[in-house]
């Protein structure tokens, strides 16, 4: 008999029809899954085989909009989900009702979820972890309004941070003293942190039947991923790295990337097709892998998301970059002008051609105008960059005093310095690409000033471990203001913590005095200051937390949420820290 090994994951419900949706599982062994609906829907697939896992994505089709049903997975016909004896309800999928826009669309986000567990378990030395937070509250109220969606910003695994459980597990596969020592080293490793991670209880029940969209951080792959040509040139020349990036985008293939993608994106994938009509995908796999690594244009792991009058952008700010000096960039020219085509598509009335997103695998260009997509704008567009686009202003002028000064404009010598401090302060955000911050700030304001323009535009971020809010002040910016409201949304950890030192660090790069001193960075840089200006207007806070946005007509609600332990002992409980809203 055939067991669940992983999931079920709820990705993808289609938001056009409110009929369909994709259902994600990992089995045992070979065999027919299934998911059947307590209202007549379902689906079937054949599980296809990655390095000896068996993996399907299951198309469930026939669902009632804006209706809500039960559902159980079977393989080859034996039931296997729910768990025997589970104390969560049962798993459902909530459908929306297809052009009701008074609808509110509810989006909760975060990222950097170090999923290590506890080894005293009356004690997590970093605190409640929101998304066991999350799944309790929804769990113990489920009159609770639900997210729509779950959008994970980055860092869902740690391929470099490995907790005490998996350390043991991997010394009994080979010796640790040796190079990459207690990271993982290839895709049976990476197997092994997302069971860590999504088979938490709480979070495997959540996974089933709240939708999730996911992007890749630096994390996913190692700490600093790409942050410049050096360090690209000093890790290819180490020897266990090709095996450690072929493994960590191969995983992200298989265990995110696919369930961000719509049923016929699916279907018009090549590699997808490929690899379920072999008997084992490995190669294929591994050999499409290569290719994106060597070739960032080759690929396209950023995507397109329409939930209603809601659209939102995944931004790949990590396998999409131009490393070399003199013309480094957070994306390459066509990906940058894919974003900017995908949020300017239908507004004020003209036809969308371009489709919701489009697999990494077909790449830039191919089948992008494949059926027709939301026709007479939208009102909220939702950036999601794992990278924040607006820091605290001292570290954003010292990323951009870094990136001119490691550009030759203080000479060698100084270069040298500040690549090595590039590589140790973890200098890589959007301001560390001057250019690519201020092609983005264009763009916001392009598609904020257009007619027909979204009533806000939020970015999503996370990465820094603390959470904050800042508006733009567009009144110096060269182009034309947007009408929008124009947010950066940034939080994070979802459960990690940061050291004491990093928070005074971030409060200072908020301060006068760290304006003052920033201003000083950009002298010896010979940087110009930026024409945009903005201000915090929340925060900083810290701790393990999540984002939710509320957005009904062409209004925007914001709610922080911290976990905290339950006083009872109940587990853990989210605590409101903010609220606020804005309107266009």
């Amino acid at each position: 008999m055939a067991g669940l090994r992983l999931g079920p994951l709820l990705r993808h419900v289609d938001w056009e029809t409110g009929t369909g949706a994709t259902v994600w599982v990992e089995a045992d062994r070979p065999c027919e899954a299934e998911v059947r609906c307590a209202d007549g829907a379902g689906g079937t697939a054949r599980t296809w085989q990655i390095a000896g896992h068996h993996y399907a994505v299951i198309p469930v089709t026939g669902l009632r909009p804006g209706g809500e049903t039960v559902y159980r997975v079977l393989l080859d016909g034996e039931q296997v989900w729910p768990l025997p004896g589970s104390p969560f309800p049962d798993s459902t999928i909530r459908t929306p009702e297809p052009g009701a826009d008074a609808a509110p669309v509810r989006v909760a986000f975060g990222s950097c979820r170090w999923a290590a567990p506890p080894s005293d378990a009356s004690h997590d030395p970093v605190g409640p972890d929101a998304l066991d937070a999350l799944a309790q509250t929804l769990a113990r109220a489920p009159e609770r309004p639900r997210p729509d969606v779950l959008i994970l910003l980055g860092d869902q695994v740690y391929a470099d941070e490995t907790s005490a459980e998996t350390r043991r597990w991997l010394a009994t596969r080979r010796d640790l003293s040796e190079p990459p020592g207690e990271q993982v080293a290839d895709y049976e490793e990476y197997t092994r942190l997302y069971y860590e991670s999504w088979l938490d209880p709480e979070v495997r029940w959540l996974l089933s039947t709240v939708p999730s969209c996911m992007i890749f951080d630096d994390h996913d792959v190692i700490d600093d991923w790409n942050t410049s040509a050096a360090w690209q040139r000093r890790m290819r020349a180490t020897p266990w790295w090709r095996e450690r990036i072929l493994s960590g985008l191969m995983s992200y293939w298989v265990h995110q990337h696919l369930g961000n993608l719509s049923p016929a994106e699916l279907a018009a994938d090549p590699l997808y097709a490929q690899v379920r009509a072999a008997a084992d995908g490995t190669e294929a796999l591994r050999e499409f892998a290569a290719r994106a690594d060597a070739d960032p244009a080759c690929t396209r792991w950023s995507y397109r998301r329409d939930f209603g009058r809601t659209r939102l952008l995944m931004v790949d700010t990590r396998a999409a970059r131009v490393l070399d000096e003199g013309r480094r960039a957070m994306l390459h020219d066509k990906e940058l002008a894919w974003v900017r085509e995908q949020a300017l598509a239908g507004m004020d009335g003209a036809p969308d051609t371009q489709r919701p997103g489009t697999s990494a695998t077909t790449g830039p260009g191919a089948s992008d105008t494949a059926g027709p997509g939301t026709s007479g704008g939208y009102d909220h567009l939702l950036l999601g960059t794992s990278l924040p686009w607006l820091l605290p202003h001292f570290v954003h002028d010292v990323e951009t005093w870094n990136a001119s000064v490691c550009g030759g404009r203080r000479g060698a010598r100084w270069a040298r310095i500040a690549e090595n401090l590039r590589q140790r302060g973890d200098l890589e955000h959007w301001a560390a690409f001057p250019e690519s911050f201020d092609a983005l700030t264009d763009t916001i304001a392009e598609v904020g000033g257009a007619a027909g323009a979204p009533a806000t535009i939020s970015v999503l971020s996370g990465d820094v471990h603390h959470a904050y809010v800042a508006a733009p002040d567009w009144s110096r910016w060269s182009s034309r203001p947007p009408r929008s409201q124009v947010r950066q949304l940034t939080c994070s950890p979802v459960h990690n913590s940061i050291h004491a030192s990093i928070r005074l660090g971030f409060r200072f790069g908020w301060s006068g005095a760290g304006r003052a001193l920033g201003r000083l960075f950009r002298r010896h840089g010979r940087v110009a200051r930026s024409g945009l200006r903005w201000r915090k207007t929340g925060g900083p806070w810290f701790g393990n937390q999540l984002m939710t946005l509320t957005l009904r007509g062409r209004t925007a609600h914001l709610r922080l949420d911290q976990a905290q332990s339950d006083p009872s002992g109940a587990g853990a409980r989210l605590v409101t820290a903010l609220e606020a809203e804005w309107a266009g």
